[in-house]
């Protein structure tokens, strides 16, 4: 019998068969293989033994939060309490690309901004519009539950982002645990402890833990590099060029007249070191 892993607890793997959820246990012989089955993953099991046999194959996976079979992710990212990091919203980004998962750039947190302070923010905010992502703001509650209907939704960003304020505003039965924010550290507490995927109509989003740090240990340069999707807007003469210390680089030129915001290139570049440092490069 098939059917999909909604949650896992430990060794639980929580699998929905449409009419009823059922507890299973993983079957030896994936654990031999070390193959963990993940929330989104299609499972063949033994509804008798409540065993899983088989992890049907992914169509996407990401590694933090480690989901699979995405269709779109909302990045859910803080202006304010903690702060607006164009750093982590990229390196978001960066990993939807590789995996073929469309990002939708989900503002939270504007009534904290002065006015002023947001003034600061526009322009960013607008090259991330321009350059073909979709932003919206956690307040426009019906806009974003017309991007969810159909479609399986991760909700990614660092802890105390508002993912679950998010999802309490979207779904009113939710009631999930929210958390304040350290003033100390400018993160939050952790307040979803496990990943699952939460059916609602037609609607199919999964509340993952928040974190404060994310690494591209299992990509390479290339793809991080071909991530930035508006440097394939400006190409070089030579194929192989990663805009960094290359002569004729149409990326860098762009940069220089303003049509690539500096903080996406410095993003880039600091990307690029952290290959540098990493132990598999």
């Amino acid at each position: 019998m098939q059917g999909q892993v909604v949650k896992v607890i430990s060794d639980q793997f929580f699998v929905d068969l449409e009419n009823e959820v059922l507890v299973c246990k993983q079957r030896g012989k994936l654990r031999n293989l070390k193959t963990l089955p993940l929330v989104g993953d299609f499972v063949l099991i033994d509804k008798e033994k409540k065993v899983i046999l088989e992890i049907l194959p992914r169509k996407n996976e990401i590694i933090r939060p480690n989901v699979s079979n995405i269709d779109q992710a909302l990045v859910v990212t803080s202006l304010k309490n903690p702060d607006f990091s164009t750093n982590l919203l990229d390196k978001l980004l960066v990993q939807l690309e590789i995996n073929n998962i469309k990002p939708i750039i989900c503002l939270t947190k504007k009534d904290l901004l002065k006015k002023s302070e947001f003034e600061l923010l526009e322009s960013t905010i607008a090259y991330y519009k321009k350059i073909g992502y979709l932003v919206v703001e956690n307040t426009e509650i019906l806009k974003i539950k017309k991007y969810l209907v159909s479609k399986v939704t991760v909700l990614i960003g660092q802890t105390g982002a508002g993912k679950s304020t998010l999802l309490n505003n979207l779904f009113k039965d939710l009631n999930l645990k929210t958390g304040e924010v350290s003033l100390a550290l400018g993160r939050g507490r952790h307040t979803t402890r496990h990943v699952e995927i939460i059916k609602k109509g037609l609607i199919k989003v999964l509340d993952t833990p928040g974190f404060s740090a994310l690494s591209f240990a299992d990509y390479t340069p290339m793809m991080v590099r071909d991530a930035f999707i508006e440097f394939k807007n400006f190409p070089c003469p030579y194929k192989d060029c990663m805009h960094l210390k290359e002569g004729e680089c149409k990326v860098k030129e762009a940069v220089s007249k303003k049509e690539i915001i500096e903080s996406r290139y410095l993003n880039y570049k600091n990307f690029q070191e952290e290959f540098k440092t990493s132990k598999r490069w």
